[in-house]
């Protein structure tokens, strides 16, 4: 059995899959909105200036359109997943550019120009890479067998949280 088919990872993927078409058909309706979504087990949160009802509708048809085989919606551009891989690839790259195989003659900051564009092509590569990322290991589109139970207003500060629960 892989680490992706444990039921609690299965579940996680599956609702993280929910929440960005959740997030899509959002956007779809209302392009400026500005939205940040958290999976879990138990569902996912959505955090930012939306109505209850607007979500929970959103939140029925994401759920029919993947059943109904609509899987790409799954997968989200700006998901964390693609900001992580950026931000891992590009680190990485720098760091490479700026120590190994240097002489400790030069300054090292006078490699900064390379570490730059190193990290720069780097997150320009992650942009790919945090999609397949998503289709393959952090969300997906299979949502044969799950179900909305609630949603629901959590208390919050100044940006409201709202709750969308799955079985």
């Amino acid at each position: 059995m892989s680490l992706l088919s444990l039921p609690i990872v299965s579940r996680i993927r599956r609702n993280h899959g929910l929440e960005h078409a959740t997030i899509h058909v959002l956007l779809q309706r209302n392009p400026l909105l500005s939205l940040v979504g958290r999976s879990d087990w138990g569902g996912y949160s959505i955090y930012g200036q939306i109505s209850l009802d607007q979500l929970e509708l959103a939140a029925r048809e994401a759920l029919a359109r993947l059943q109904a085989g609509e899987s790409e919606l799954a997968v989200h551009p700006r998901c964390g997943t693609t900001l992580a891989a950026s931000g891992v690839l590009s680190g990485v790259a720098a760091f490479v550019a700026l120590g190994l195989g240097r002489s400790r003659s030069r300054f090292r900051w006078a490699y900064l120009p390379e570490a730059l564009l190193a990290a720069t092509a780097a997150a320009i590569i992650a942009q790919p890479l945090g999609v397949l990322l998503q289709q393959y290991v952090t969300t997906s589109g299979d949502a044969d067998h799950l179900h909305i139970a609630r949603v629901y207003k959590q208390r919050g500060g100044p940006v409201p949280i709202h709750r969308v629960e799955t079985r």
